[in-house]
């Protein structure tokens, strides 16, 4: 238990806090591990480091009574993890010149004990908020939610018997909160969690979904069982959620005593995180890194949700365009972001074209992809086609370049209709190769426009390309008639 007779640590006065060294905490990240001082602040003591989320089991074993209802049970472990994020946020002890995160004593903070079991109910219900604090509103730094037993001892805030008997009322945790904390208050969902990219989507991931976060989970899966072998392997590794990673879910599941769906929810994206890091033995980043490093590898084959490379604009400019053909292929906006929506037009064309709906943008889908736009493409004159903005994709486009072929294209689109209001840039063919024909007309535009000709496209001569093709398309310069 919390008593109420320590320093008023709330500052709920702020709009803004600013956590130590002079960052203002417009977000909060839960923190992989938190230290705890095992005794007072100022007695000398063992200090521990130990995973966040194992923290807030043992706290909450230690405060509460499993057979509590469980409304009461999760408005208690709310206010645990919010007083332990408002401590590692604020930095209060290590600010004062201490090597913790926080203590263990109950005059100062709350209830920690070392090696002590935990509740098979709380350890659930931690799994499934562990990464939820209570704010109030306006402000962004977790509320220092001071708590107490409220039978031996009282204090300006949750009395833990008191919720007891308000979740009897049919209360929920929320309302429990509010009842003691005020109505000003809310519960901040899925704070990211050790670093951006390795927080739980918000949705669980099933069959048939596809996307990095998909991929990250399938590596993590395969590292695991490594140590756990009665976990299959799924194969291929690739990002689509299939029936070899369901199989693996249900196992690691059951080995680790979650509810066994076959879903990654919350509770089991985040242990297999917790499981990953403690198999390898690495700190975060290094673990991080090294699933990154296969990624990486992975990724260079594929087009996958959440994919924020240039060419994703140019995947939703070709599926935007198709969709003028193929109804079932949505509208789609160049967020130059591979979202949900970009995920769902790609299901439909490889569905219309028979390939397998996985939503994932490999050689075969983007071979078929690029067929169908330059069917289109060679059906309209330069000047009924509009380009969107496209970022240089990083690649130095030369004679004889033809891997990159919806790349090149774009170049000898822009091309073809520069030449329309600048004759003296001969106008070139658009076939997806990097030809002769292509290279004389960069040649020349390279001239034109003060640049050194070497026929190269790299970064330079791409943007001003960008920069031309849209002053001239869509500044309303005239074409000669002469050239239509």
């Amino acid at each position: 238990m919390f008593f109420a007779n320590t320093v008023n640590n709330t500052q709920n006065n702020n709009e803004q806090i600013t956590i130590p060294g002079g960052t203002p905490a417009y977000f909060v990240t839960i923190p992989e591990y938190i230290t705890v001082h095992l005794g007072n602040p100022d007695e000398e003591a063992e200090n521990v480091t130990v995973p966040f989320i194992d923290y807030i089991k043992n706290v909450a074993s230690s405060e509460l009574y499993p057979t509590w209802p469980e409304n009461a049970l999760k408005a208690n472990i709310h206010a645990i993890i919010s007083v332990a994020l408002n401590r590692v946020v604020l930095e209060w002890y290590k600010s004062r010149g201490y090597n913790f995160d926080i203590t263990n004593s109950t005059r100062y903070d709350q209830a920690y004990v070392q090696n002590r079991g935990v509740y098979d109910n709380i350890n659930k219900i931690t799994d499934e908020i562990f990464n939820q604090y209570v704010v109030r509103d306006g402000q962004v730094l977790p509320l220092f939610t001071t708590f107490c037993d409220g039978r031996i001892s009282q204090c300006d805030g949750l009395y833990q018997w008191g919720s007891v008997d308000l979740a009897n009322l049919g209360y929920y945790p929320i309302d429990i909160l509010k009842y003691y904390y005020g109505d000003d208050i809310s519960i901040k969902t899925n704070a990211p969690v050790g670093g951006v990219g390795l927080s739980y989507p918000g949705e669980p991931l099933k069959l048939g979904d596809s996307s990095l976060v998909v991929l990250r989970q399938q590596l993590g899966l395969n590292r695991i069982s490594d140590n756990f072998p009665a976990i299959p392997k799924i194969y291929p590794v690739s990002g689509y959620f299939d029936e070899s990673t369901e199989k693996a879910v249900k196992v690691f599941q059951n080995i680790f005593n979650l509810s066994v769906t076959g879903i990654i929810d919350q509770a089991t994206f985040y242990k297999i995180r917790q499981i990953y890091v403690a198999v390898t033995k690495l700190s975060e980043l290094t673990a991080t890194g090294s699933i990154y490093e296969e990624i990486y590898e992975i990724t260079k084959r594929i087009l996958i949700q959440d994919d924020i490379r240039p060419s994703i604009t140019y995947l939703q400019y070709i599926l935007d365009v198709l969709s003028l053909y193929y109804k079932n292929i949505p509208h789609i906006s160049y967020t130059g972001i591979f979202d949900e929506q970009t995920r769902q037009g790609v299901i439909e064309f490889q569905k219309i074209m028979g390939l397998p709906a996985t939503g994932i943008v490999d050689m075969e889908t983007l071979n078929k992809l690029y067929d169908s736009i330059r069917g289109i493409f060679n059906s309209l004159p330069p000047e009924e086609i509009y380009l969107p903005y496209l970022r240089y994709p990083g690649i130095e486009f030369r004679k004889g370049f033809g891997l990159e072929r919806p790349s090149v294209s774009i170049i000898q689109q822009m091309l073809s209709y520069i030449s329309l209001v600048i004759p003296s840039i001969p106008p070139v063919t658009e076939n997806g190769i990097f030809d002769e024909e292509t290279e004389k007309a960069v040649i020349a535009f390279q001239t034109m426009f003060g640049l050194e000709p070497t026929g190269t496209v790299n970064e330079t001569t791409w943007n001003e390309l960008v920069r031309v093709y849209r002053e001239q398309r869509y500044s309303g310069i005239s074409i000669p008639q002469d050239t239509i």
